[in-house]
Order: C-alpha cells, then structure tokens, then sequence
C-alpha cells in the first residue's frame, strides 16, 4: 500500500483538525503520489471570515493533522506549497501523536478559576500573547452585539447550529446544543430566535445574547492570542495554531474560540494595541468544570458522538 492509500485509509483521524463553526472545509484530493488539499466552497463563511483568515488557518490545523498521523504510520511526508503533502527524505518530527489528535478538545462552557501557568506558557511556541480574561468582558460584549446584530453573519452562524439532535446534520458537523454547553431549553430558545432572526432582530436579540455571555469572562482567567509571525503565511499559522491547542491539552487545558473579537471591527483594533501585534486567533484557555463533548465529524456517523 503507498504512502497516499495509507493517509487516505486514516483521513476520518485527520479530519478530527478544528475549523471555524465546524464547518471542516477542507477537501484532500487523492493522486499518485500527492495529496492535494483543496477548499470546499460550500464550507466557506464568506460573511464572517471575509479575508478568508479562519479558514486558511483551519486548512493549516488539517495539514499539521496530516503531518502528525504521517508521523506515526511511519510515512516520510512533508507539506509543499499549494498546500500539497508529497514525498520527504525522512519522518515529519513532532512529539504529538493520534492520541494527541483524538484527545484535543473544544470546551465552551463554564472554566474553573486560575490562569495559564508560566510554566505551561513556556512550553508554547513563540508568537502566543496572554490577555487576562476580565480585560475582555467590554469588548466581548461589544463583540457579541456586532455579530448577532450584523444580518449576513448571524445568519451564517444560524445556518451552522445544529440545536436538537433531530437535526439531520447533527452527526456530521457545525455546532451543537452540546458543544455549545446549552440546556435543551436554551437551545430551544435560540433556535426559534434565530428562525424568526428578522423579527427578533428589531426586538433587541442581539443584545439579549450579547447579555447572556456577559459572564463568559468574569473570572480569574487566561485567553491567549495567537499572532502573526513574521515569514509565516496563514497556512504555516493554522499549524502553529494546532501545535499549541495540542499543547495546552496535555497540561489537561481545553480551548474555547473567539473569533468574534477579531472578526468585529471595533474590539479588532484594541485587541492588537493589547497584544501589540496582528491577532490570528484568540481563544479562552482553562480547566472546564464540566467534560466538553467530542465534536461531530464527517466520516463519524454514529449516534454515540453527539457533537
């Protein structure tokens, strides 16, 4: 068996990489010796990630996945522009592993108290700024009303929720009622908010559900942001941004994205005078109170991975 039909047999291990809104918009195409990562269009969020960042940075976390799997089976594979995966004199080094891979999680819901230890953030590589969680509750908020108060992007979020497992994609990707830490009557809610979005827009739901994750970051807490590097593109970025997701679910700390922070024009420009650099990525970073979920995938259809 080649090394491609050997990548290709583990593609639902590589597919476990984290995307904006789940939304797994990578496409790996199959050639002799060559594997082609290509975008599916249909995965796009052309109204809340116009510059395309989140998704060339999702792309990059599906390559490094790539490259850590190639890793373990023993296969010489390297990354080539385009981006391509294509022979390599010897093994990709990494200290993660499929267990690392499989392991990594997304936790939305509550973090107990106490920030990322210095020891944890030396561990990182460079390129990682850390914000204390209670300097962002403002800009959070105001985050929040732009993105369930700009039409085309609440929208687009709305039609990647996946809110009661009756859901015919539940199994398969966006985000869930679990994944997104919400009772069965909190989903409920939302969801019929969000159908009626024109409606419910007028009648204050943005900063009703501005209002409801004031508290998200009331408390003694680390977000670290992720920034550009010089001589790195997005793609080698979102590697760098897997790498430190691995990182950090060593030491036991999940992650909680938000990219809201970045994608609102006004809390964009104070988060890079705070972080005095351009932000790639911002997420929360903790010990969760509560076991986040395993978040579905393509290529996962089982009842037994609710999202």
């Amino acid at each position: 068996m080649s090394w491609v039909e050997q990548l290709r047999a583990t593609e639902a291990i590589c597919r476990r990489a984290p995307s904006a809104h789940n939304t797994q918009p990578w496409r790996p195409e199959y050639h002799t010796d060559e594997i082609t990562i290509d975008v599916d269009p249909a995965r796009r969020l052309p109204d809340s990630d116009p510059t395309g960042r989140d998704l060339t940075l999702g792309i990059g976390a599906f390559v490094e996945t790539c490259l850590i799997v190639s890793a373990e089976l023993g296969l010489t594979v390297t990354v080539a522009p385009g981006p391509r995966l294509v022979p390599a004199a010897q093994r990709y080094a990494t200290p993660f592993t499929i267990a690392d891979i499989e392991a990594r999680r997304v936790a939305r819901g509550p973090y107990a108290p106490g920030y990322v230890d210095d020891a944890v953030l030396a561990d990182l590589e460079p390129g990682i700024a850390h914000v204390p969680t209670r300097d962002l509750v403002s800009d959070l908020a105001v985050a929040d009303r732009w993105m369930f108060g700009t039409p085309a992007v609440a929208v687009e979020l709305r039609d990647w929720l996946r809110l009661s497992p009756r859901h015919p994609r539940y199994h398969l990707d966006g985000l869930t009622d679990r994944a997104l830490s919400l009772s069965r009557t909190e989903a409920r809610v939302l969801s019929a908010a969000l159908r009626a979005y024109p409606v419910t827009r007028r009648l204050g739901l943005p900063a009703l559900l501005a209002a409801s994750g004031r508290g998200l970051l009331r408390y003694d807490g680390s977000v670290l942001v992720l920034l550009a590097a010089d001589g790195d593109d997005q793609i080698s970025s979102g590697r760098r941004l897997l790498r430190t997701w691995l990182a950090l679910a060593r030491h036991g700390l999940a992650v909680h994205p938000l990219s809201q922070l970045i994608d609102c024009p006004a809390t964009a420009g104070r988060l890079a005078e705070r972080v005095a650099g351009l932000p790639l990525a911002v997420f929360r970073v903790g010990r969760p109170r509560i076991a986040p979920v395993r978040s579905a995938r393509r290529g996962e259809q089982s009842a037994t991975q609710p999202g």
